[in-house]
Parts: structure tokens; sequence; C-alpha cells
């Protein structure tokens, strides 16, 4: 009986060894990761070895997480099989970080092993990087990149770039580790006015209905950047037109210096007003010394006007031109025309010729015409004609020899039995005299009349 019962102790240790699990697990994958609020699965890599006989074996756990596979997979007796282990996140586990659980791997009997694997629960927000290049005022387009910090498959993203330089949307999939880039076309416009520094750039992640956002930095560097435009136009009213643009991304300091001498300067005038005014010698130096931020511009308009000077040296050069004519001229010769009230009621006008010798002249002789329907009254005041033409309406004094100062008044009346309205035009008389051997003519002004004036009567 003894030895019956060793033998039967020997055999049930033999069964039990042969029945029981014996397996090397090793696990392959490396750093899992369970996105949290979202129902995606974290994935273990296992690769298992049979170091027993041919079994199939269950995976499950005791904290309520679901595995897969749900069924049994089949090892046979030292075979090596990798297996994928998916893990469903509990909706219950408001956990964020490293997590480690204990899970089993049964066989059919209902022998098993225990294992631990460790997986980090992380924000949708904790999953991604975004960044950029550096930019400059002078930077046209700029590269910016998302990554995927973790292991784990990204499909159908929408992201929504942001930042103070552009705006653009993305969609697109990120492999576990994988890293995006896009070029983005830049507007000046949209940041000339930004100062340097670093700017947030923000990526809004959709993924699975679920939004996170990502945050990152953009780096404006700094670049000092002044443009001085000038345009100088018109000839009589001169404008100078200065502009200093800020076209970098720093506060930039300016000083305008505009030369003008003594002459120009009192003619000149500006806007702005300039902020000092040095005289050295002939010329003034007007200095105008302001901060620009960037993107904004400082005008300058100088306005020169040589209207007033210019009319002012023509006027003079007028009166000088008349008055060396005037000394030039020997005999000074005016006309000038009234009105007088006949006792006959004819239209009536007294012409008065006034001739003035500036120099010694000889042989002086004025000639006057009155117009067709006019005749020519008897009496003369002053010196009587040489000569009437009745048919050429012609009279003719011949005065002789005059002296230097010497004046003669010579004057007469011409009537019309036809009225006259309006305004009553009279030729100007011509005089001819000889000045040194050499004839010389002179002829005086045209005369007006307005019909509407009444004068005395003729006595």
């Amino acid at each position: 009986m003894k030895k019956l019962a060793v033998l039967v102790f020997l055999l049930f240790l033999l069964f039990a060894s042969v029945s029981a699990i014996n397996l090397g697990v090793e696990k392959t994958s490396s750093n899992e990761v369970m996105i949290y609020n979202i129902n995606e699965p974290a994935v273990l890599d296992l690769k298992i070895k049979n170091l027993g006989s041919s079994d199939n074996f269950q995976f499950y756990n005791l904290l309520g997480f679901s595995m897969f596979p749900g069924g049994t997979v089949q090892i046979a007796g030292g075979e090596t099989k990798n297996v994928q282990i998916i893990i469903y996140p509990r909706e219950d586990l408001n956990y964020h970080g490293f997590y480690t659980f204990e899970y089993f791997i049964q066989g059919q009997n209902g022998e098993k092993i225990s294992e631990k694997a460790t997986i980090k629960i992380i924000d949708l927000s904790d999953a991604f990087e975004v960044g950029s290049g550096d930019i400059s005022p002078e930077t046209n387009s700029i590269d910016i990149y998302i990554s995927n910090k973790v292991n784990f498959d990204f499909d159908d993203l929408d992201v929504k770039f942001e930042s103070a330089f552009f705006k653009i949307d993305e969609s697109f999939s990120l492999k576990a580790y994988e890293e995006k880039s896009f070029k983005v076309q830049l507007d000046k416009e949209d940041f000339e006015k930004l100062m340097a520094g670093f700017y947030t750039l923000s990526a809004n992640v959709v993924f699975k209905e679920k939004t996170a956002e990502v945050e990152g930095v953009i780096k404006f560097v700094e670049k000092d950047l002044l443009v001085t435009s000038e345009e100088s136009y018109g000839l009589i009213i001169n404008t100078l037109a200065i502009e200093k643009k800020n076209d970098g991304n720093v506060l930039a300091k300016s000083e305008t210096v505009v030369k003008k001498n003594i002459i120009s300067r009192l003619f000149a005038t500006f806007n702005p007003e300039p902020d000092s005014a040095d005289r050295h010698g002939f010329f003034v130096y007007y200095t105008w010394e302001s901060e620009i931020k960037p993107g904004e511009s400082l005008k300058i308009n100088i306005k020169t006007n040589w209207l007033f000077p210019l009319l002012v040296i023509f006027f003079v050069a007028t009166i000088v031109f008349l008055a060396k004519q005037y000394s030039r001229t020997n005999i000074v010769l005016s006309k000038r025309v009234s009105f007088i009230r006949s006792k006959g009621g004819e239209f009536a006008l007294k012409i008065s010729l006034f001739v003035n010798a500036k120099k010694h002249v000889e042989r002086v002789n004025v000639v006057d015409r009155i117009p067709p329907l006019a005749s020519v009254y008897e009496r003369f005041g002053g010196e009587r004609p040489a000569r009437f033409d009745e048919k050429t309406k012609r009279i003719e004094w011949e005065l002789g020899n005059m002296d230097a100062g010497e004046r003669r008044v010579l004057s007469y009346v011409i009537y019309s039995k036809v009225g006259v309205m309006g305004t009553f035009t009279l030729p100007g008389a011509t005089a001819v005299y000889e000045k040194d051997g050499e004839i010389h003519e002179v002829e005086s002004n045209r005369a007006f009349f307005i019909a509407e004036q009444r004068g005395k009567d003729i006595e």
C-alpha cells in the first residue's frame, strides 16, 4: 500500500509538471498611451513563447478594462507567437499620468500567470507639439510644424493654426512620433506694425469630435529697417516731400536735416514744423527728430513759394523798363475826351491833345482823326490846326520847334446829329518830329467815352 501511494503521488507530480503553464512573455512595444475621454485603446505588443505543452490561452484583467482578443490564442509547445493586446479605457477612470495594472494569461486547465502593464493616460493636447522657424520683417514665408509626441496613430485630424502673422486650416493624419511641416506665405501688411519679440502660435486640434488647444512660440527677430524716400516737384511753387517709413520691428530714431539759404527760407513753409533751426553763415539748417513705430511713417512737406518774389521782380523790372522807355521818349502825347451839351441837342465831345516835350525837338507835326459820322465845330481851343480834310476827317497841327519841358494843349469839338449809345472809342493821335536829323513818330493813347455822360453847353 505504501508503494502504491508513493507511485500515485509521483504520477500526480508528473502530471502537474506537464499540465502547468510555462510561458516566456516579452513586451516588444513601449510608451503605450491612452487618450483621456476618447474611446481609443492602448495597444501592447507581446512576444510569447510556450515552454510547456500546446494550449489555448485567454487574456483578462480584474480592473474592468476591456481586452482583446476576447477569445483564446493557441500556442503550440515550443512555439513563439506575437500577440497584440488591445486595452480599452474605462469610462469611469478619471486619472492622468502613468497607470500600472495587472492582467492574467490563463490556460485551458485554469492555470494562469500574471503580468503587469504600464500605460500613460494623457489629455489630447499633451500628444502634440507645434512650433515654427524665426521670422523677420523681410520674411515672405514661414515653416510651421506639428509633431505627434506619443505612440499613437491619429487619423483625420483637423487643425487650425493661428498667430499674429497668419491663419490657416489643415486636415491630415499623423502617425506615432510623426511630424508634419507646412510652408505659409506671409502678407507683410498683417504684421508691419508688430514689435520684435515672441508671439504665440496656437493650434486648435479636432480629433474624434474632441477639441484641444496646443500652443507654441514664433520668434519675431529684431530688424532695424528705416526707409527714406524724397520727391521734389513744382517749379514756381516747389514742394519737397520727405517720407521715412519704419519697415523694421523695433522703435526707430529718425533725424531729418534740410538746408535752406537765407533767401529761400523767407518763402518756405513746413509741415510739420521743425524741432530746431540753426543758422550758419548764409544757410539755415532745419531739423526734425522723432521716434517712428514699426509700420508707421513720418512725412515732411517743405513748400517754397517763389510766386511772390517773382511777381515783385517782374513788377520792378516792368517799372525799370517803362522808366527807361520813358527816359528815351522825346515827346509824350496824350489824349482825353469829355462830353458837352450842345444848344441844338446834338451829340458833342471835346477832344484835348497834350503835347509835352522832354527834350528839344524840331518840326513837330500832330495829326488826329475824327470818326466818320462826326463833324468838327468851327471854334478851336488853343492853337488852331494848320489844315483839316473833310473827306479823310484828318486834322493836322504844325507846332514847329519845342524846347525841353515845353507843353502845348490842342483842343477841338466834334458833334453828330446821330445819337450814340454805349462806349464811344476815339483812335489815338500821332506826333511826327525831328531829332538830331532823324524823323521820329509817337502815338497817343486811345480815348473812350460812355454815351450816358452829360456835359456843359457849347458857348
